[in-house]
């Protein structure tokens, strides 16, 4: 599989291992700064609409929508529809798998380590 990447083309994902490779799509999906928002405003809330974060966050609608909708694919937000509009929500159980896979890659990194 190939994975497209900013700023040296494609990946060729079959040369890591599947851990690498999910850690990496995880870490992909909340490495932006209003999805990070997105993030810190649901922990604070049980649910939003996309209208709640354009109001605190910087953003057109469809620009959040997109941000929204990349945080669901992942998983890590669930939706509901309620009426005409979508609230959502911080997905528990994906939230500790995500939070387990991102701890346990820094903690093999041994703060002991030497540098050169």
């Amino acid at each position: 599989m190939l994975l497209k990447h900013a700023t040296v083309g494609l990946i060729k994902t079959e040369a890591y291992t599947d851990q690498q490779n999910e850690l990496a799509a995880l870490l992909r999906v909340v490495a932006h700064p209003a999805r990070i928002a997105i993030l810190q405003k649901l922990a604070l809330e049980d649910c939003c609409i996309c209208r709640d974060f354009t109001d605190e966050i910087a953003l057109a609608q469809p620009t959040m929508s997109k941000h929204l909708q990349e945080l669901e694919a992942s998983g890590i937000l669930k939706s509901a529809t309620s009426g005409t509009a979508k609230r959502y929500c911080i997905d528990p159980a994906r939230w500790r798998a995500v939070s387990g896979v991102v701890s346990a890659f820094l903690a093999s990194i041994d703060d002991a380590t030497q540098c050169c």
